[in-house]
């Protein structure tokens, strides 16, 4: 079973998207589906993610 975090960024109310350590992605207001990838995928959306983040600037 995975143990699911938040992002200490993440507000109250269940709007929130958390992470295990297992990569799955869930939705708080769904908690009993959750999206499998691979450590890779996860790895190259992080990459994509800071990559936007630093050429928006």
């Amino acid at each position: 079973m995975t143990t699911w975090r938040k992002s200490s960024y993440s507000g109250g109310g269940n709007n929130c998207v958390e992470i295990g350590r297992s990569v799955g992605i869930r939705d708080s207001k769904a908690p009993a589906t959750h999206l499998p990838v691979s450590a890779n995928a996860w790895s190259a959306f992080l990459r994509c993610l800071d990559h936007f983040a630093t050429t928006a600037r």
